[in-house]
């Protein structure tokens, strides 16, 4: 609170002189006049915050453009070819938007009907055909609008026709094809002709679940109906008795192993991810479902929207380069006068600040080395508690601070740790967990204890943990649980016998398309379903084709980034040891160095990355007319600050870590040992509120362990952490003084957990292990003697001599057995 107050009041002391908030409504010049001070005195320029929206994916266009790599393009006019040879010969001299409804499902229901020929060439036609209607009949739309319009209306058509149940069993069976898995080991080179089908399959059914699993308002209540009965169906045991998410898993696995190297990985990725989406709802949805457990369980509302807080948060200034520093150095040193600050906006800004102190210490003290955050204050600061310069009565103008973003949050056993220590120091003796008793306590101490419970957070996985325990102490008393067999469950039941092999398959995936990783001969080749038959002849094409495989590899990276969040967030709303299970297997895997790895780059160049040709995405290119690509218009890109995917891949990734390292001594060491400080450090240039955030935890995490001199040279990345991350009472996150951080238990900490993910798994799902003294017991004579025991051919024939043999001939101690 100290530093961070009079850090708050140097930083503002510093920047009053330059205008008081960059983000005040300057009139006109007086606005351009500030910015371009600042940038002279501090010797950085400013830069806005970054537009960034974070949602479940990306807006409906980006999203469909990126289900198809550029050298797929000439594939669209094939489809439409295919569709209108068929269409022609039964409908002919008329468009498919000038049939009526019963007329294109008549038209749909034949087309399906085609697919049971045994000849794999029509078959693809027939298919192609049909993505042609899932991709909006754009032959017949002027516009992308339309074409959003009518591949809604016929993605129902096909959902009502029961097309998505058909086009599953074609892609086990081409999974299930050995031939073209052998065809495909034996290659030395494969591209996009070896998955033509897959590809097209894997389209249609992608279309289908990307459009469904989002309802409009305008939708009539018989799509919604249907809409909610394909969500229910693709979450339960569709194929083969499992979950269709289970499938494309498997998919991916045997694509990892070398099996089926043909395998179009992104495509089956994105649809991974869709399905988990469609069958287990998003980020809002899993906010409903906690709030709804939460209530379930008689636990007190959330304090706050978590999703809603970090929306409402401003970015932190991003930091200068070596040079810039070296500069403001040199100016700060020539400086001879110092400017002087309004006398009203100082008074303002004393009647407002929540930090102020006393300790008045010179501005020069507080410059400190640090390279994450620089002398500028952040926009919090700046817009909230200095006033907008604006002609009105100075009360009108004053908007006072509503605080720390965060609701402060205490742990039980926080409160036992305290008590227990205040008890050995005042009294010299505990009393375990009892948190009641106060007696012989001082009054300070009874403040504090009434004040921690006044923050106390009970989560539902200390809820479930103890239900657990319950279970385990009383297998008897406590009863059979009840397990609701809700998606989710479902899911992790389909996973739990292979989790392990689909966590290291994803993570291989994902450090194949990391921009980090370089070209080795035993990795796996990710780009089978973006390369031609015939490569690139000229400079035109080359470039073209490079960005494509950039892209490819971008794409797949936020595919598996979103799934495994998705994944982890619904486990442990389910149960905690699901999600501790999945968790416990990526760091097995080194899931935690891949993501530090990950963001060893220049990250600001990740996230502005422009390997994307707006004219060649769907639905833009096949509703207007394309011009001629040139080197310059390829090098020049879109005009988009930064790269939407690319973003939502790294605060994901930076999520994944975060719930890995949680509560964790032993994995926050691993942030330690890696030295992932400085790593993390240079992710804070990125101007975005939300990524800041979860960089700004996981350097919250490790700051203890970084020792004194860190904390020393990097106090305005600690005043960030102060103002953004949220507070856990009694925690010395900043100083080091914690006692569970012992280095000696960390083995012991996971091998813990461990047993009990193992003894949670066992008892809810293993049922060929039961402890057999827990099973029923028939003590009933008659009932035992009356059951009928089948007996095999050979005992009876021998029955005679098993008499003799194990009967007759053994003598039997009566007094023995007696006793």
């Amino acid at each position: 609170m100290e530093v961070n107050g009079s850090l708050s009041v140097n930083n503002k002391m510093r920047t009053g002189a330059s205008g008081i908030g960059a983000g005040s409504p300057l009139p006109g010049k007086g606005r351009e006049y500030n910015r371009n001070q600042r940038k002279d005195s501090e010797g950085y320029s400013e830069s806005p915050d970054l537009e960034f929206v974070y949602a479940d994916a990306d807006r409906w266009a980006a999203e469909l453009s990126e289900l198809y790599s550029y050298t797929e393009s000439s594939e669209f006019q094939l489809n439409k070819k295919c569709f209108y040879e068929d269409f022609q010969i039964h409908v002919p001299d008329k468009k498919w938007i000038e049939l009526d409804v019963s007329q294109q499902r008549t038209c749909t229901m034949r087309l399906l009907d085609a697919l049971e020929v045994t000849a794999r060439e029509k078959r693809l036609k027939v298919c192609r055909a049909l993505l042609y209607l899932a991709q909006g009949t754009f032959g017949e739309c002027s516009c992308e609008a339309e074409v959003q319009t009518w591949q809604r209306h016929n993605i129902f058509l096909l959902l009502e026709a029961g097309a998505f149940n058909a086009f599953v069993e074609l892609l086990n069976m081409e999974v299930e094809n050995s031939a073209a898995c052998s065809n495909a080991v034996r290659k030395p080179a494969i591209s996009l002709a070896d998955s033509t089908d897959l590809r097209v399959l894997l389209n249609l059914m992608y279309l289908m679940v990307d459009l469904l699993r989002e309802e409009w308002e305008s939708d009539p209540e018989e799509w919604k109906s249907m809409r909610q009965t394909f969500r229910t169906e693709l979450g339960s045991a569709l194929c083969n008795h499992e979950p269709f998410a289970v499938m494309l898993f498997g998919m991916v696995t045997k694509f990892c192993s070398g099996h089926a190297p043909h395998f179009p990985m992104k495509k089956v990725l994105l649809l991974l991810w869709k399905t988990v989406l469609c069958t287990l709802g998003g980020f809002k949805e899993l906010q409903r479902k906690k709030a709804e457990k939460r209530d379930i369980l008689g636990l007190p509302p959330l304090p706050e929207d978590s999703i809603k807080v970090i929306c409402n948060m401003r970015a932190a200034s991003p930091p200068a380069s070596a040079s810039d520093l070296i500069e403001q150095q040199q100016r700060r040193g020539r400086r001879e006068h110092k400017a002087l600050i309004k006398q009203d906006n100082l008074d303002a800004f004393n009647e407002r600040d929540p930090y102020k102190t006393d300790d008045s210490r010179d501005e020069e003290e507080e410059n400190y080395d640090d390279n994450s955050l620089e002398a500028e204050p952040f926009p919090l600061e700046r817009e909230e508690i200095m006033p907008p310069t604006v002609t009105q009565p100075a009360v009108d103008r004053l908007a006072f601070p509503k605080g720390l973003p965060w609701a402060p949050k205490v742990r039980e056993k926080d409160i036992e740790m305290f008590l227990e220590s205040s008890r050995s120091k005042f009294i010299g003796y505990t009393l375990g967990s009892d948190t009641d008793t106060v007696v012989g306590l001082p009054r300070p101490i009874h403040e504090s204890i009434r004040t921690l419970k006044l923050h106390k957070y009970t989560s539902i996985a200390e809820v479930q943990v103890r239900q657990e325990e319950e279970f385990l102490k009383c297998p008897l008393s406590g009863g059979e649980e009840d397990v609701e067999q809700m998606p989710v469950e479902i899911l992790y039941q389909g996973l739990l016998p292979s989790l392990p092999q689909y966590m290291i398959a994803l993570l291989k995936i994902l450090l194949a398309a990391a921009p980090t990783s370089k070209a080795k001969t035993d990795s796996i080749n990710i780009l089978a379903d973006v390369l031609p038959e015939e490569m690139p002849t000229t400079v035109l094409q080359s470039m073209k084709l490079g960005v494509d495989v950039n892209r490819h590899k971008e794409i797949i990276v936020k595919a598996i980034s979103a799934v495994l969040l998705l994944l982890l967030k619904h486990f442990k709303l389910n149960h905690i040891y699901q999600m501790e299970y999945m968790a416990q297997h990526l760091v097995f895997a080194n899931c935690i160095p891949l993501i530090l790895k990950f963001f060893n780059q220049n990250i600001m160049s990740y996230i502005t990355a422009k390997n994307s040709i707006s004219v060649l995405d769907y639905p833009y290119c096949v509703v207007h007319e394309l011009p001629e690509l040139t080197a310059e218009s390829l090098e020049a890109g879109d005009n988009n600050r930064f790269c939407w995917r690319n973003l939502f891949s790294c605060i994901n990734l930076l999520r994944i870590l975060n719930k890995l390292t949680k509560w964790k001594h032993s994995r926050t060491m691993m942030l330690v040992v890696f030295k992932s400080a400085p790593i993390l450090k240079r992710a804070l240039k990125v101007k975005q509120a939300m990524m800041q955030l979860y960089v700004l935890k996981l350097l919250k995490v490790q700051t203890k362990y970084l020792g004194r001199q860190w904390r020393k040279s990097n106090m305005k990345t600690m005043s960030a952490i102060y103002q953004k991350v949220r507070h856990r009472l009694n925690d010395d996150w900043a100083y080091g003084n914690d006692l569970d951080a012992r280095p000696w238990d960390f083995q012991a900490e996971e091998c813990a957990l461990r047993a009990n993910i193992e003894r949670f798994n066992s008892r809810r799902y293993d049922q060929s292990h039961k402890n057999p003294d827990f099973l029923p017991v028939d003590n009933c004579l008659q009932s035992v003697l009356g059951q009928h025991v089948e007996l095999p051919e050979d005992f009876q024939m021998n029955y005679d001599l098993w008499l003799e043999r194990e009967v007759f001939s053994k003598p039997i101690s009566w007094d023995e057995l007696l006793q």
